[in-house]
Formats: C-alpha cells, structure tokens, sequence
C-alpha cells in the first residue's frame, strides 16, 4: 500500500483520509463503531496528558527532567510567547505529555512513548483554538494513522532502527496530515503536509542521555509540533511537497540504515556522550 494509491483512491470515493483509513480497518475484521470508541479512549487518554504536567511541576523518575511544561505554560498564560495562539498552546502540551511519559504516566504511544507528545499536542490545541467538532478530531487521528501506518510499512517507528527521524519525524507527518485533514484540506494536501514534516528531520539521531527517553527527547517533542503545524499550514496554503510522500519514506528508510549504531538509541554517541550527557548518567546510575 502507498499513499499515492490511497490518495487514488480516497479522491475515487470522495472520502478523508480517516475515512479511508477507517474503511480499510473494516475490509480486515474491524468495526467502524469499535474503531472510533477506541479512538475515542485514546482521545480521553491525550486529552489528560497534555494538561497534566501545566498546573504544578512534574518530575521524571530519574530526577534528569521536569517541571518545564509548568514553567511554559505558566510563561504562556502570562502572554509573553513568541509564538502564535496555537503554536504556544501545542508547545504547553507537548512538554507536558512528555514529562507525564517521562514520569511513568499514562500516555499515548503516537507512534512511540518518547514520541508521544506531537500528535496529541498538535491536534488538540488546533481543535481547542478552532472549536473543531469531537467526531472530527477522531477522523483526524484515524488520518494519523493511516499515515503511521504507512511509515511502518515501508521505513521504520522505531529509534533503534531508524534514528529519532523515525520517532519524532515520523510522529510530526502523523499530526501534521491529521491537522491538514481536520482543517478542511483533502487528501493530497495531507500527505504533502506529512512528506513536508520529514523531509524536515531527515537524519534526525537518536541520542538519549543515559539511555533515558527524557533528553533531549522532551524537548525534540516541541521541536516535531513547530515542524508539524508549519507543514499543515504550508499544505493547507497549497504548497507541494516537490517530494512525494512516498519517496521521502523511502528516503528516510535508507537515511536510518546509514546511520551509525552509535545514534540510533544506543547513548554511545551524539548529546549521550558529551560532557554533560556523562555526568547526568553518572548522577543516575553512578561512575
């Protein structure tokens, strides 16, 4: 399956891609009331860890990380963001699901625990900003999805085997064909906004201080957001992605083998090993 096959057929029978994606979970033995009650508890699920970590200070259990989703939000509130009403709520969120995996919390894997915050911070604090409809933003994260799906099929989800690309860029296309397709744009239009997003962490490492997903995985969270909203807004504008989707996936597929195993989740190399990533391990686990 590829996206330009789906996006064929999408415009074919005039549907989203969450349509399509549901669709195609019920041609293999799944039920379209039972796919959207189950998108419906990983909603309420996002929906908890996105504000968890903003009303008081919440610290990972190694000690390394925390209390920065509090920090931003209370920064926010206070109107002295930089950004724009969305692109700062969608930073408050990412750190504060982030902190909430990195504390053992509840959280969503979308697609991994040290990627969780973009999807979740991404779609809601669009449909917060823009009121969007509950059954919509469903659709949008069956979208996500979709597009996870197709990731997985023809590259890698996983750190150890493609890098932090596969992580964080792979969860940055997810939200950001999910926001394109909540916003209103077609098909096409999402999947440009998912090749835009990895395109843009092409090669991105994955280097965890102490073999811990807390840094700089936290913060490579808001990183993905900023790339995700930019790429929606981008397609929703009708800009193309010169790449399709499905050779960037098969760009970052070949990008990931060529990685050295020192970045790829292993904390032998990359921020894990400089001076400061030594002495934060040291601190946790001792000499």
């Amino acid at each position: 399956m590829t996206a330009k096959e789906l996006i064929a057929r999408a415009e074919q029978e005039d549907v989203s891609l969450g349509a399509l994606s549901l669709e195609i979970e019920s041609e293999h033995g799944g039920n379209l009331e039972t796919s959207l009650e189950k998108f419906e508890t990983m909603l309420q699920v996002m929906e908890a860890e996105v504000e968890n970590a903003l009303s008081s200070p919440v610290c990972s259990v190694s000690g390394l990380t925390g209390g920065d989703g509090y920090l931003y939000e209370k920064y926010r509130t206070a109107g002295l963001s930089l950004q724009g009403e969305i692109p700062s709520l969608a930073t408050a969120y990412a750190l504060s699901a982030s902190e909430t995996n990195a504390a053992m919390g509840r959280i969503v894997a979308c697609p991994t625990a040290g990627s969780c915050g973009i999807v979740p911070a991404c779609v809601l604090a669009v449909a917060r900003i823009c009121r969007i409809p509950r059954p919509r933003i469903l659709y949008a994260l069956a979208c996500a999805g979709l597009v996870g799906m197709l990731i997985d099929e023809h590259a890698s989800l996983a750190g150890a085997e493609g890098g932090c690309q596969a992580e964080c860029g792979s969860a940055a296309a997810m939200a950001a064909a999910a926001v394109t397709e909540m916003m209103g744009g077609r098909p096409e239009a999402s999947f440009h906004a998912a090749a835009m997003a990895i395109k843009n962490q092409l090669g991105l490492v994955c280097d965890p201080v102490a073999g811990l997903v807390e840094i700089p995985c936290i913060k490579r969270n808001v990183g993905g957001v900023s790339i995700a909203l930019s790429s929606a807004d981008m397609a929703l504008a009708g800009i193309k992605s010169r790449i399709p989707f499905d050779d960037a996936v098969e760009a970052m597929n070949r990008v990931g083998h060529a990685l050295p195993a020192a970045l790829r989740e292993t904390a032998l190399g990359g921020l894990a090993t400089t001076e400061a990533g030594k002495a934060m391990k040291e601190k946790v686990f001792g000499k």
